[in-house]
Order: structure tokens, then C-alpha cells, then sequence
């Protein structure tokens, strides 16, 4: 294979899954880890890429936020495998705090019924679960309509009064030296406030956030108890992120 058909395969498979691994690309193509490297940098020269520690993701994944319909179909199945893993840390009674998010949304069709009080700034969230076997609260505010979520001064009061068992947080961006973003600085500020009212934090984000940084930074993962990811997250990785903190689950 010459070096642009290589190249060109790099950035395809980058499209495809999201990200690229320096250590998988190079078993993959029979090449060296440093001619992996070359190429990325050559490849982010171009535009069509961005280094991140120990790899690479496509530049569209920068572009911007997506819609909430648009992100449900990104990484549909690994994120329903992470939502059924994470059914194992919702408490049998108490209190759950539920973010705005596709992941948390695929935890809310598998919620399970019981005597528990779940509480959420997300409407398709609120709307999933109502008719439950459940106490469903919604957290107001203005609603972002990229992402349905409640935001800003109402939602903000609303939690700074909360105490939950568990809360269960998604992410734009993760990565082990920033800890945890997303794009909007109102949805950080909710994000954030979920983190403090909670007892054990649970993030949920499947193995394409990782390694990317958003504009806003809302939290370490020092304060996040457990993280449920995918398979496609590489060994080298989860071990780096739990050395930050957290206990990694991939399912």
C-alpha cells in the first residue's frame, strides 16, 4: 500500500468510527507506530484530522454541537450496551439524578421500575419515563433547543438544593488531563450542579468522547465514581483513566 492509499484509509476509518488508535492503526497496516504518526500529521496538516493523545479524530467532530436527533444515531448500539451496563448502579430505592443526553436518554428505556424518585432537565427523558412505575421530576429552566435540556438560573436553584444517591452524566469531550466538557457553558453549569447534589457520580459516554476536549470544562474525573464505556475503549486508555479516578466498566 503506498503512503496516500494508506493515508486515505486512515481518514476513512477515523470517519467511520469516530477515532483512530496510533498502537491499533499500525497492527492494522503493518506499518511502524512512527510512520502511523507521520501520517497523522500529515493528515491534520490537511485538515481532515486532529491529533489527541494517542491518536486521532475527524475535524467535523469540532465543527460544532449537533442536534439531539442527529447525535442518537452516532454509536447507536455501543451506547445501548452502556446504558443496560449502567442499569447496575441505579439504586432499588432512592434518589437518581438523570442529565440531558442520548446516552442518559438509552438509560431511560431501560430504566428499571422500583421506589425511586428520578429527577431530570431533559424532556425526552422526563417524557420516556413518565407513566413509570416511578416518581419523575423535571427540572425547569430555558430549554436549549439543540439538546431539550433545561438550563440556566431556574434549573440551577432547583439543584443547588438537592441531595441524590446517584447521578448519571453524559459528555461531549473526556479526556484524562482535562477531565470532562461539552460545548455550551449554560449546560456545563447543570452538568456541574448534578456532580455536587450527588452522592456517587456515574458517567456515561462511549469510547468517541474520549480523548476530546469541548469548549467548557465542568468537572475532574476525581469526582466521577464510576465510568461505563464501550468496548471500543482501548486498554491503554481505561487504564489511563482510572488512574485519574474512576472505576472504568466497558460493556
Amino acid at each position: 500500500m503506498y503512503a496516500e492509499e494508506r493515508r486515505q484509509a486512515i481518514a476513512d476509518i477515523a470517519r467511520r468510527d469516530g477515532r483512530v488508535e496510533v498502537a491499533w492503526l499500525a497492527d492494522e497496516l503493518a506499518v511502524t507506530p512512527e510512520t502511523v504518526r507521520r501520517d497523522l500529521t500529515d493528515l491534520e496538516r490537511r485538515g481532515l484530522l486532529r491529533r489527541v493523545h494517542g491518536g486521532a479524530i475527524p475535524t467535523d467532530r469540532f465543527a460544532g454541537e449537533l442536534a439531539l436527533g442527529d447525535k442518537a444515531d452516532v454509536m447507536a448500539t455501543e451506547k445501548r450496551r452502556i446504558a443496560k451496563a449502567a442499569t447496575a448502579f441505579v439504586p432499588g430505592a432512592g434518589t437518581v439524578l438523570l442529565d440531558a443526553g442520548t446516552t442518559t436518554g438509552e438509560l431511560a428505556t431501560v430504566f428499571p421500575d422500583g421506589e425511586l424518585t428520578v429527577i431530570t432537565n431533559a424532556l425526552p427523558i422526563a417524557t420516556s419515563l413518565a407513566g413509570r412505575q416511578l416518581g419523575v421530576y423535571l427540572v425547569g429552566g430555558r430549554v436549549r433547543g439543540r439538546t431539550l435540556a433545561a438550563v440556566d438560573a431556574w434549573a440551577l436553584a432547583t439543584l443547588a438544593d438537592l441531595r441524590v444517591d446517584v447521578a448519571f452524566v453524559a459528555t461531549n469531550g473526556l479526556s484524562a488531563q482535562r477531565g470532562l466538557s461539552t460545548h455550551d457553558p449554560a449546560e456545563a453549569a447543570v452538568k456541574q450542579a448534578m456532580i455536587d447534589a450527588a452522592d456517587q457520580v456515574v458517567l456515561l459516554a462511549d469510547h468517541t468522547k474520549v480523548g476530546t476536549e469541548q469548549l467548557v470544562r465542568y468537572a475532574s474525573l476525581e469526582q466521577v465514581d464510576v465510568f461505563v464505556c464501550d468496548t471500543g475503549l482501548p486498554d491503554e486508555q481505561a487504564e489511563e483513566l482510572a488512574a485519574a479516578g474512576p472505576r472504568v466498566v466497558r460493556a
